[in-house]
């Protein structure tokens, strides 16, 4: 996006802000784009640092907090390259969920928005008369989100290639996953239940209600037993090739719904912790101390993300999805286009706002974007430490409106942060054009 942006242009939007530059320091106010860590300009006008500052008093007026705890809360707020709040913004604390900012960040650089997992099915037998005699091989590529829907559009595939009984053992090899449970067994025996509707329960049913109407329910008995494997045999034959939803619907589900599972399995596939932590912090250009993880969900108090650090991921995540057409709202829920999953549960936040939050026994936080007349879009990092999880949620909200009416209510809601129409939409779980035949090729 920076060849984009002239340093006239620049100074435009900066004069319209208030601040008034020269034309080499709007060449320097642009960096932003391209190094969203960067903040080079102070804001002039002292609304939003009061407005927190007054919102810090109230959690000790309220007694959300006593006095010395005030130096535990964190806040960060910007617009563009103008710093609006600092409240102890670079130091990193415990924040939860926000976590799963960074996760983000990091799988869609490394995969990209267009990216599936694979999961192979094989075997060893041969197919006659809807029997396949041998085992049905499972090689697992870390898809994090096979889930009922997905199984069973599987297995009808199955069904379709003639195999309705397999005389053999469901083997699983490699990274493989069912429902989240993430033990290999476990998940392994998940599959085979999804595969057979005499073994269904009521969540299985019901989340089969929810699919394509017509679908129809797959037949294959498994006579075996659910074995794991460290490789797969010699002599498989492929079956079928299982594609999972793009890694844009994959980060959209996990931080709608705040899934630490999916959130563990992106950080593994991106290369673990430590990979994950170091190359969020260089493309957030920030210092490597503003973000301490030990894994890629949030939880644990160990993991430390400072409130700067939480809305420069942002922003990075934002500029690598307009790189690809999208925005950050593509990746998050957004008030008034989200309604589904924990996010917005409760929450009383302006229209058009993309959030994250966080969540700990003794941690609150709100992090995300909201659109403003005066300032355009302010990103917003809040992590409050203390108790009384559902009080200070209600005086984030309470902080962004305030913010909103002072800064004007935008008149749209800009392009910027408008999901677009297929990230709006429900997942399409259980999709048969996501399911390759390859029957033995």
């Amino acid at each position: 996006m920076l060849e984009l942006f002239g340093s006239g242009l620049v100074t435009v939007w900066l004069n319209m802000a208030g601040v008034q530059v020269k034309p080499l320091e709007a060449l320097e106010a642009l960096t932003w784009q391209s190094t969203p860590g960067v903040v080079v300009l102070p804001d002039p006008n002292p609304v939003s640092k009061n407005t927190v500052q007054k919102y810090l008093q109230n959690l000790v007026k309220t007694k959300l907090i006593d006095t010395k705890l005030t130096q535990s809360q964190g806040i960060w707020m910007q617009s563009g390259p103008m710093l609006m709040a600092n409240h102890q913004g670079k130091n990193p604390v415990p924040a939860a969920s926000l976590t799963k900012i960074a996760t983000s960040l990091v799988a869609f650089k490394t995969f990209g928005p267009d990216y599936q997992f694979e999961t192979l099915i094989g075997t060893t037998g041969t197919i006659k008369n809807g029997v396949l005699f041998g085992d049905l091989i499972i090689q697992g590529g870390g898809d994090p989100l096979l889930v009922w829907e997905e199984a069973i559009a599987i297995g009808n595939s199955l069904n379709k290639m003639g195999i309705k009984q397999v005389k053999g053992n469901l083997v699983v090899v490699g990274n493989f996953a069912m429902n989240f449970q993430r033990n290999s067994t476990l998940a392994g025996q998940l599959f085979q239940q999804a595969l057979n509707p005499s073994r269904w329960n009521r969540n299985i049913t019901l989340q089969y209600s929810r699919m394509a109407k017509g679908t129809p329910k797959p037949q294959v008995e498994i006579t075996g037993q659910v074995i794991t494997q460290p490789e797969v045999a010699e002599k498989t034959s492929l079956l079928l090739r299982h594609r999972s939803l793009p890694m844009k619907r994959l980060i959209k589900e996990m931080n709608v719904f705040s899934n630490n599972d999916m959130a563990e399995m992106l950080a593994e596939a991106v290369g673990g912790t430590e990979i994950l932590q170091t190359k969020a912090a260089q493309l957030a250009r920030v210092p490597k101390s503003e973000i301490q993880l030990i894994n890629g969900s949030g939880l644990g108090v160990e993991n430390r993300i400072s409130p700067r650090a939480a809305c420069a991921m942002l922003m990075a995540i934002q500029k690598e999805a307009l790189a690809h057409n999208l925005n950050v709202a593509d990746l998050f829920p957004t008030s008034g286009f989200d309604r589904r999953g924990t996010i917005m549960y409760g929450r009383n936040l302006p229209k058009a706002t993309v959030i994250k939050t966080g969540t700990l026994n003794t941690v609150s936080a709100l992090a995300g974007v909201l659109p403003t007349r005066a300032r355009g879009l302010v990103w917003f990092a809040i992590v409050n430490r203390g108790h009384r999880i559902s009080a200070f949620r209600s005086q984030q909200d309470k902080l962004l409106d305030q913010l909103v009416k002072q800064l004007q209510v935008a008149p749209t809601t800009p392009a910027a942060i408008t999901p677009h129409a297929d990230t709006k939409a429900l997942p399409n779980l259980g999709a048969v054009n996501r399911n390759e035949v390859v029957q033995g090729g």
